[in-house]
């Protein structure tokens, strides 16, 4: 699994914000077209068939590989989403040798909070500027010496 320093989270996210920005428009058209079947329901229940309501179902379908597809796109980049809705992701990474998440909702500038795995965004804390300074997150600088 891949760990994020601060830095390496915020220089992802002009592509990130992109998925993120899609994921959110999807899932709003999806939760719109749950509302429009919600809707037809009484005429669902008749028995007779229905072309509006098959064509809204390949729709909410279609919307929802969509989704999957984005999210896919932003595991394969070791990013997780958390929610679709609010456009929340996490990045992995690690406080003091113990995993945690930096946490970045759409609308915000940069990454600027993390959490522990257990407290999830109920526990969201800002990011101190000595954390954002490398310490005690991995320090790019550092894993490339490691890496020799």
């Amino acid at each position: 699994m891949q760990l994020f320093t601060v830095d390496q989270a915020n220089r992802t996210l002009p592509l990130v914000r992109r998925i993120v920005e899609d994921i959110v428009s999807e899932h709003r058209r999806w939760q719109e077209a749950l509302v429009e079947l919600d809707m037809l329901a009484p005429a669902a229940n008749s028995g007779l068939p229905n072309p509006r309501i098959a064509a809204i179902e390949r729709r909410i379908l279609f919307i929802a590989r969509e989704i999957e597809a984005f999210r896919r796109e932003l595991e394969g980049l070791g990013i997780q989403l958390k929610d679709g809705k609010r456009g929340l992701i996490d990045f992995p990474s690690e406080l003091d040798g113990r995993p945690m998440l930096l946490c970045w909702e759409l609308g915000e500038a940069a990454v600027g909070f993390w959490h522990d795995e257990e407290s999830g965004y109920a526990g969201r804390q800002p990011l101190s500027p000595t954390l954002v300074g490398g310490h005690p997150f991995p320090d790019a600088h550092h894993e490339e010496h490691h890496s020799t």
